[in-house]
């Protein structure tokens, strides 16, 4: 793992709303983005700028289901980030 993407993928995670989202996600397989909002006690759009960071560090995949978009944790997540998870 390249040092770059091992920093992007931790300063994804290094903020308790994103990591309440991994832990969700991980806790269900996948969710859509009301019913992480809900779980978090957060509003949509700022759930929604959550899951972009995620979703940009490559740690979640999402898939649009006619007007909801699901979430669930990225199968090619590596290692050391993998073992952060695991802790979740």
């Amino acid at each position: 793992m390249k040092d770059k993407e091992l920093e992007t993928n931790l300063k994804a995670l290094a903020n308790r709303r994103r990591l309440s989202i991994v832990r969700f996600i991980k806790r269900n397989t996948e969710a859509s983005v009301g019913d992480i909002a809900s779980e978090i006690h957060l509003s949509l759009k700022s759930t929604s700028r959550h899951l972009s960071v995620l979703f940009s560090s490559g740690l979640l995949e999402r898939e649009q289901r006619s007007l909801q978009v699901f979430y669930k944790l990225a199968p090619g997540i590596t290692e050391p980030i993998r073992r952060v998870v695991s802790t979740l």
